[in-house]
């Protein structure tokens, strides 16, 4: 019990010096270009202190709970031999944590209502709700697919870069093609999905499936599975801006 008490505060303190450089950032901007006094400070310090522990506990949640359940199925598939499911699996994996994300949710919010006050579409809850649903889940899509190439990938031992250039050159090709409204949107997703809750699963996946398999190093081929989910965002994305 004591360690685990120790070793959260370590991980407080830790989180609070991580913090640290952007709280400081904001207070000598604000004291001294600024010049004016920090308004509510007392909310501040209570938020301040929200996010500190929020974020010790969060990490501690990533490395109890997120990374070992994501390697340990990751092993099991590999183990198990059976391509179809793992590749569904990944797919899934990819589909699930994106579209739950947080960001994605917000952004596609943000997005549906710009578009109805540019005009683009409807002046109406359904239609800010479609065009948030169809962007939202065309890059839930999108990241599906792009853990599926990248856990094939691994399995294959392909290179990475094999990949990933083909990959920025389209993304390069098709902004000169997409229209000038959906070409901003789509450079965020690749963002925006790369957050608190993708991130951790996505990254146990690819780690665990290369330490799974004979002959891949979990550090040069357990990795770039992010690279992948930032990439495809954007390639889709664009794609539903030309469709639609």
């Amino acid at each position: 019990m004591f360690q685990v008490k120790n070793k959260f505060l370590r991980q407080l303190f830790g989180s609070f010096m991580d913090l640290l450089p952007i709280f400081a950032v904001i207070f000598i901007f604000q004291l001294f270009i600024l010049r004016q006094p920090i308004p509510n400070i007392a909310d501040i310090a209570i938020g301040t202190a929200f996010v500190v522990v929020g974020l010790a506990l969060f990490i501690q949640g990533l490395e109890k709970s997120l990374f070992p359940i994501g390697e340990a199925m990751a092993y099991a598939f590999a183990k198990k031999g059976s391509l179809f499911w793992l590749l569904a699996f990944a797919f899934a994996l990819g589909f699930g944590t994106t579209a739950a994300e947080p960001a994605l949710i917000a952004v596609a919010d943000e997005a549906a209502r710009i578009a109805a006050n540019g005009g683009m579409i409807e002046q109406s809850d359904t239609a800010k709700d479609d065009y948030a649903f169809g962007l939202r889940f065309t890059v839930a899509f999108s990241v599906g697919f792009a853990i599926l190439l990248g856990v094939l990938r691994i399995i294959r031992g392909w290179p990475l870069h094999y990949l990933i250039i083909p990959g920025y050159v389209g993304v390069v090709i098709m902004t000169f093609f997409a229209p000038a409204s959906i070409i901003g949107i789509a450079y965020d997703s690749g963002g925006v999905t790369t957050s608190t809750i993708t991130v951790p699963l996505v990254t146990a996946l690819g780690v665990g499936l290369a330490s799974a398999i004979k002959g891949r190093n979990p550090m040069t081929d357990g990795f770039g599975l992010i690279a992948f989910a930032s990439l495809t965002p954007m390639i889709f994305v664009m794609a539903y801006g030309m469709i639609l």
